[in-house]
């Protein structure tokens, strides 16, 4: 599997006229060897020559963590009296276009740079997003398992009690349960109650959830290498008929959206058709991000559902559908799920029902 990654690498590497592809710390760097770099001041680095062998350096203390039984690669470890720089350096020179994963560390770029004068540097995500952002089967299964994962906990938090708790302590609760239920890690856990609901990316803290509020919840974590991702609104007690209507123009509007999702479509259409709804109900100005990214090694990735992108979106293609609504000072809501593109149309891996859950 990797070593068939790195031939559709080097196919696009030939398309770009790129010499050498260096990744570092970052998920492109699995996503060819399986490996992940830990994020340490020494220094990691793939070195993959479009007509050459691959080289994995590695500091020598980190070797023993390398499988590289899955082919396509050679490793090279380094020992501490080295210069990792220079060996790098060394196995690319030559090179007149270099692409560099877009998270390596501005000191090893700095490093190469210097001792490669003559070198362009440019992004290695012009390699390699495109082909991470079309899934295979195997991708697409471990992504299911992980939503189908949030979706156990999102049912299993609506049978908790909410009120009288912080926002910290619910937040908690979320992140062990995606464990509980299989993930190796929670990436976050937003739990946003009341006023704090208005900011999307809320730091859960202290504030003690009060009966009445409206809460949002968006969680995700690790799963078989492969992220989680949903949000669902909870309601401490009654709903107000204000907060009703306005989540049912937001259901329309999440549901509308991932039925416009197929092959061919331009990713910024899925956006337009979410935010047409908000806004001709009068909340438009209160949508204020995208209606969803990409997911798969990492949390956020290509392709973006945004004004602006008119990439067509293409089978294999996974993302959220994420439209949200957000009153300034008094609450928000957001509906979020993972949603893959199929030659029959589009297939939400999450199915916990998309109510506002009533929680005590």
């Amino acid at each position: 599997m990797f070593a068939a990654r790195m031939d559709r690498a080097r196919r696009r590497m030939q398309e770009l006229r790129i010499d050498v592809v260096l990744l570092s710390v970052g998920a492109d760097l699995p996503y060819l060897t399986g490996y992940e770099a830990m994020p340490l001041e020494r220094l990691t680095m793939l070195v993959l020559p479009r007509d050459a062998e691959a080289v994995l350096v590695v500091p020598r203390l980190e070797a023993p963590r390398v499988d590289d039984r899955v082919g396509g690669f050679t490793l090279r470890p380094w020992d501490e009296t080295e210069d990792p720089v220079a060996i790098v350096a060394a196995l690319a020179s030559g090179a007149q276009r270099i692409a560099v994963g877009d998270q390596t560390w501005a000191r090893f770029v700095l490093g190469l740079s210097a001792a490669l004068p003559d070198t362009a540097f440019l992004n290695a995500s012009d390699v390699l997003s495109p082909l991470r952002a079309v899934k295979d089967a195997d991708e697409i299964a471990a992504l299911r398992a992980a939503a189908h994962a949030a979706d156990a906990v999102a049912l299993e938090m609506a049978q908790e009690r909410f009120s009288g708790r912080t926002e910290r302590d619910v937040s908690r609760e979320f992140a062990q349960r995606l464990i509980d239920l299989g993930h190796s890690r929670a990436n976050f856990a937003i739990v946003a109650s009341g006023p704090n609901g208005a900011s999307p990316h809320h730091e859960p803290g202290e504030r003690v959830i009060d009966p009445g509020d409206v809460v949002v919840c968006d969680f995700g974590g690790r799963m078989r290498g492969y992220c989680s991702d949903i949000t669902r609104t909870y309601v401490v007690g009654h709903p107000t008929d204000e907060f009703a209507d306005l989540f049912d123009v937001l259901a329309e509007a999440q549901a509308r959206a991932v039925d416009a999702v197929e092959p061919g479509v331009p990713a910024e259409e899925i956006d337009a058709v979410a935010r047409r709804i908000i806004t001709d109900a009068g909340y438009g100005s209160y949508f204020i991000h995208r209606t969803g990214h990409g997911i798969g090694l990492d949390a956020h990735e290509e392709p973006y559902l945004v004004a602006g992108n008119d990439e067509k979106l293409e089978v294999g293609n996974v993302f959220s559908v994420e439209p949200g609504i957000y009153l300034p000072g008094r609450y928000g809501a957001r509906i979020e799920d993972i949603v893959v593109v199929t030659g029959e149309g589009p297939e939400s891996l999450n199915l916990a029902p998309h109510h506002a859950y009533i929680v005590d």
